[in-house]
Parts: structure tokens; sequence; C-alpha cells
């Protein structure tokens, strides 16, 4: 179908979704969502974006293409729930993406995953993703819909990335020997989503990650020389004051693969590594 008469609907119109509604804003005829907060809804309306309520029938109103990247509750996928009857019955469908978490994956003592390896989520949070993804999935082989699945890294970019935190003091340098994290720069989700878009395979599941899995001590130290600042002091992990949610990040440690993203979707990173993602970033 060609793009001139396609809609995309961002079901959850947050960060990555609005990094894909701008990179693809020019390859279709509309592009709506939702959003919560008013401030979102007014800036995304700015651009040129239709934001609706989530109860709105006209949302999905001619929908070729649907984001979805709301987070699942504690009783399952709240769109599913919502809206799994609606897109269920849509005629046209080409495209559904959901948006998970290389946290399925568990932990795995710092070594490589794909997605040929089984999920073994520890953390609640991951279950529950894994739990929407499985969901989604029975979903599209259910109704004949075109379901893909992308398991993100921790995700940086403009407004959201350690050189900001740097900038205003709350940077810390949380020494772990041994610990990595795979991340993923914003734009590279959306150059993924868009490849998938483009050439799509129902059922399939991406690993959304960069080049180079590195320990966070590593990355503040980069990002403060960027900035021409000293780093942070060290804090050893074990008797650092974190949070329980900051400390449960520690506890999982691996390496993620990308191979499957670049050969079947020809995607090629903007920004292989997080030494290119943050000197784009510190750029005037």
């Amino acid at each position: 179908m060609p793009r001139a008469v396609r809609k995309l609907v961002c079901l959850g119109f947050g960060y990555c979704a609005q990094a894909l509604a701008r990179a693809a804003a020019g390859e279709f005829r509309d592009i709506a969502g939702t959003a919560r907060r008013a401030e979102r809804a007014r800036a995304l309306v700015s651009n040129g974006f239709s934001v609706l309520p989530i109860d709105d029938p006209e949302l999905l109103r001619g929908a070729t293409d649907i984001l979805i990247s709301a987070p699942p509750e504690a009783g399952g996928d709240p769109v599913l729930a919502a809206w799994g009857d609606a897109i269920g019955g849509l005629p046209g469908v080409e495209w559904i993406g959901y948006l998970s978490t290389t946290g399925v994956y568990g932990d795995r003592d710092g070594g490589w995953v794909s997605e040929d390896d089984a999920p073994r989520p520890g953390e609640e949070r991951s279950q529950r993703r894994l739990a929407a993804e499985r969901a989604w999935l029975a979903f599209g082989r259910a109704h004949g819909m075109p379901v893909h699945i992308f398991r993100l890294a921790g995700i940086y970019g403009p407004g959201r990335n350690v050189l900001d935190r740097l900038r205003d003091g709350t940077a810390r340098r949380i020494v772990k020997p041994g610990q990595v994290f795979s991340r993923i720069h914003v734009d590279d989700v959306a150059g993924a989503l868009r490849a998938s878009i483009a050439r799509p395979k129902a059922g399939r599941i991406y690993n959304v990650a960069d080049d180079e899995p590195v320990g966070q001590d590593e990355v503040v130290a980069f990002a403060a020389d960027l900035l021409g600042i000293a780093p942070p002091p060290e804090e050893p992990f074990e008797s650092a004051a974190l949070s329980p949610l900051a400390r449960s990040f520690y506890a999982e440690c691996r390496r993620v693969r990308n191979e499957r993203m670049k050969r079947e979707l020809g995607v090629t990173l903007r920004y292989p590594t997080y030494r290119e993602g943050l000197r784009s970033l510190a750029a005037p």
C-alpha cells in the first residue's frame, strides 16, 4: 500500500513513539496517538500529529500501522484489553509493533543473548513484559495480524542521557566489576521500527541494541571527558546508596546481540556505540 494512504497509530505516545513519529512524518498521511499529559498532547499537536483520547473511536479508523508502547500492568497488557477486539477487526493493517525490553532475558552472568535464547526474566516488570509479548504474538496468530516484537536495550537520547545528569549534578559513577549494560540511541530505535515497517515479517522478534555493551561507570567517565569536567567519584556498588529499583538493574548482567536486526531489516546503526551517541548529544 502506498505510504500516502497509510496511517500510523501510536498507542502510547512516549519517548520512542515520538522519535518514530518525527522520523516518519513524511511517510504517512496521518500519525495519531494517545497522550495522558496535556502538556505532551499540546506539543505533539503543534508538531502536526493527531492526539485523541484513548476511548475515541476515531483513533483507530483507517489505521494501517500500529505501535504499542504502553507498559503492561499487573492484570496484563492494557492496550490489548481495551483495543484488542477493535484492532482484530481492522481491515488493511500491515504492521503492528510491540515495544518490549531486553530485560526478558534475565541475568546471563555477562554472557551474550540473542533472539534464539529462551527468555528467563527475573524481575517482575520483565515478567510482565514477556507475558505481554506472548499475548500479542498469540493475538497476531489468532487474527492473522502482522505482530512484531522489539526488545529494547537501555534507551538514551536528547533529554535523556548522562550528559544532562552531569550538567545538573545528579550523575553517579557506580562501579561493579564485570557489570555491563547494552544501550540504544532513541534515533536508532526509530530507525529499526521504520525498517521493520518497510519489511514486515509477522511474528518476528528483534533485539534493538548497539554494538558495544559496557559498564555504566565507563560511560560516565567518557561523558565527563566530553564536557571537559572531572567525573563523579567512584562509588562501589556494594556500599552505594541506591533505591531498590536502581539496585535491581545491577542484579542482571548480559550482552545483547543485534545481528538479526541488521541482517533481516538492513539496519545500519547511526550510533553503533555510546561514543558516537554521546558525541552527537554533546555537540553544540
